[in-house]
């Protein structure tokens, strides 16, 4: 079952590729793809749509594999890359700097905000010496509704002509991707990293006093998982904005569908989450064209009722 649903996802990924690059404004066919004559059409695919395309399916993998690690390491199944603050550093950043005109800074301020972020979280996480989880997340929690009264307020004072960009930004815009190649090297190596240590999560997301008695050097490993999932929330911020519910409902959807195993989980999220931020972003774009939605809408729009109607029939079974 795991193997048929991986390979499933596996095949999803490269059609949802495909369809972003044949649909749009302009529609293509295969053949128009794959012609190497130069024109309009080429600069279409690989100047606009090729980017766009690869920046959404690298963010959706990390936000997935992010929401993944912070579900196992907080315990908790409504867990997502944006519940320790992270994303609200980076949108104080970002919204700061498009509030000053310092727009060819967005992304070096959004940055320096998610650094911030993790370095407030980690260090006030900490209690006379001691790292808990507890802390962590009150932390965290406490971190985001002071980033959201900060963002709150710098769109008040921000001028009218301004505050479009910034909701666009708060929602998600893929429209600016042109160099996906730091998104994609991100992906891939945190990635890598959590596949050398599924049998770990497996172990963890069963109670502390279990893992240490089968070996598992848990406050390591738990530091380790919190700054993976930070770093990859981090890089698909700074990439397309804060997309949210990506992180939370994919995870969720393959556990709804028997998938547990962290072995299988984890490439499996990297891949639905990719898949499903490139279709949701094929549509943002083609829907209202030429208008563009912000692509967190259409998340949330195609999330909902796919969460709600695998619960539903999973109740039914039951």
């Amino acid at each position: 079952m795991n193997a048929r649903l991986l390979l499933a996802l596996a095949l999803l990924a490269p059609v949802s590729l495909i369809a972003a690059l044949m649909v749009g404004s302009a529609d293509l066919s295969i053949g128009q793809l794959l012609s190497n004559d130069a024109g309009t059409q080429r600069d279409i695919v690989w100047q606009l749509r090729a980017p766009r395309a690869a920046s959404a399916f690298a963010c959706g993998g990390l936000l997935a594999l992010s929401g993944l690690l912070l579900q196992v390491l907080l315990r908790n199944p409504l867990a997502d890359p944006y519940l320790l603050g992270i994303s609200g550093g980076a949108a104080v950043g970002a919204l700061g700097a498009m509030l000053l005109g310092l727009a060819i800074s967005v992304k070096f301020s959004a940055l320096a905000g998610a650094l911030a972020a993790m370095g407030l979280v980690w260090g006030l996480s900490f209690r006379r010496s001691q790292w808990s989880l507890h802390h962590l997340l009150l932390t965290g929690v406490s971190l985001s509704a002071g980033f959201g009264a900060l963002v709150s307020l710098i769109l008040s004072l921000a001028p009218a002509t301004s505050v479009q960009g910034m909701l666009y930004w708060l929602m998600g815009d893929l429209s600016y991707t042109s160099a996906p190649g730091l998104t994609w090297a991100a992906l891939l190596m945190i990635t890598a990293l959590v596949l050398l240590f599924t049998r770990h999560l497996d172990i963890l997301i069963l109670g502390d006093l279990k893992a240490r008695s089968l070996g598992v050097a848990v406050r390591p490993f738990q530091v380790g998982i919190y700054f993976l999932a930070a770093v990859a929330t981090a890089m698909a911020v700074l990439e397309a904005g804060s997309i949210g519910f990506v992180g939370m409902i994919v995870p969720h959807l393959l556990r709804l569908l028997g998938m547990h195993e962290h072995r299988w989980l984890v490439p499996s999220s990297v891949l639905l989450g990719g898949s499903f931020l490139v279709l949701a972003d094929t549509l943002a774009r083609t829907l209202f064209a030429p208008q563009q939605l912000p692509v967190g809408i259409v998340t949330a729009l195609l999330g909902v009722p796919l969460l709600l109607t695998l619960l539903t029939r999973q109740h039914a079974v039951r």
